[in-house]
């Protein structure tokens, strides 16, 4: 496992995700989101009716499977570890505001990259936020900020998320309980055993490799260290081969699946995501990893996550996908309502007031007598 950390091996691991979303898009999950943490997880919210927004409601199996991947290798290779205790409600505000900041975007890192690869140049847009969102966070970690260790719990705590997310996929399998799309985004589903088994593998490969593109960008800023962006750079080379191959690659603002061309918004919306990844840890793919090892204080950046989707489309937060004009509607524009904007804006403000009050200074060294 030692090789997959090399900088080939991280390469390879990239490749190989990026062939499995591939084989995703073309089965069936909605274009340019093959796979989206931050919609996906927004999807499960919808179909547990958290939100009532009829076009996003779908159990994911990729959700479960993420996480379940990675606990089945962490206690395969012994390093499954059940923490929890490092500033849990901080935790929780940072993952309902990193999910606001990615429904304004409209995808999260991961999809951003996705949308990258298939010529969306308002993704490119993002991305510029996301470096900047990133940088934040690490002009912080260099001041001292810190949400405190994290401590020794029982071996079961760590084991909650993916046991009940496990229990809900059953659930979602063999039952009509949860609520299901028939339009939009969450109506497009590959078939449930593949998106699992891909999804276990991105598990699995994500848990040995430590992937985040949160981190990727941060040891960028921080280290001059560019190795933990060859997974990212991975994804993005076997996706625009896909899209190339399959005639879903168009370089162009107008016209993209789930998208839209506010640039200012796409650029906030990405800041927000980056600023709080860094600050929690990691991107939300990362903080499902970290959850599936064990951290409890990544499943409550989860359950924040999950309730800020859930709160962002019951309050009409969440940004709207630009459609073009028909013959019964004119075009729309996209992007997020004032509300939206309003609340966006809040979260960046709340994410510096976390950020500059656990700033946590050195003690200085003491004086030998």
């Amino acid at each position: 496992m030692d090789k997959l950390n090399s900088k080939a091996g991280l390469l390879i691991v990239g490749l190989i995700l990026g062939c499995g979303m591939a084989v995703l898009a073309a089965t069936g999950n909605p274009a340019n989101m093959a796979m989206c943490a931050a919609c996906f997880i927004r999807d499960v919210a919808g179909s547990l009716k958290l939100h009532s927004a009829p076009v996003v409601q779908y159990f994911r199996p990729e959700i479960a499977g993420m996480v379940i991947g990675s606990f089945l290798i962490a206690v395969a290779t012994k390093e499954y570890r059940s923490t929890a205790g490092s500033s849990p409600m901080i935790r929780f505000a940072l993952g309902f505001i990193m999910m606001l900041g990615a429904l304004v975007f409209l995808g999260c890192p991961l999809r951003m990259v996705l949308r990258m690869a298939a010529g969306d140049l308002n993704a490119w847009v993002g991305l510029v936020g996301f470096i900047a969102g990133t940088g934040t966070g690490a002009f912080f970690l260099k001041k001292g900020f810190s949400l405190g260790r994290e401590y020794d719990t029982g071996k079961a705590a760590g084991a909650v998320l993916p046991i009940v997310l496990a229990v809900l996929l059953v659930l979602s399998l063999t039952t009509a309980l949860f609520a299901v799309s028939t339009e939009g985004p969450g109506s497009k589903q590959a078939p449930w055993f593949l998106a699992l088994a891909v999804a276990l593998v991105v598990g699995i490969l994500g848990q040995k490799t430590r992937i985040c593109f949160a981190s990727g960008f941060r040891n960028a800023w921080l280290l001059r260290d560019f190795t933990t962006l060859l997974p990212v750079a991975g994804i993005f080379v076997a996706m625009v081969i896909y899209n190339l191959v399959t005639g879903g690659f168009k370089l162009s603002f107008d016209g993209q699946p789930i998208a839209h061309a506010q640039h200012l918004w796409n650029i906030l919306g990405l800041y927000t995501v980056g600023f709080a990844a860094v600050l929690a840890g990691g991107c939300p793919l990362r903080q499902m990893i970290m959850a599936g090892q064990g951290s409890s204080d990544a499943a409550v950046t989860f359950l924040g996550l999950l309730m800020g989707a859930a709160f962002a489309h019951n309050f009409g937060l969440a940004g709207a996908a630009a459609a073009a004009a028909t013959e019964a509607a004119p075009a729309v524009a996209g992007g997020p309502a004032l509300s939206g904007q309003i609340a966006l804006v809040c979260g960046i403000v709340v994410l510096f007031v976390i950020a500059a009050v656990n700033i946590r200074k050195k003690k200085p060294a003491k004086k030998a007598e």
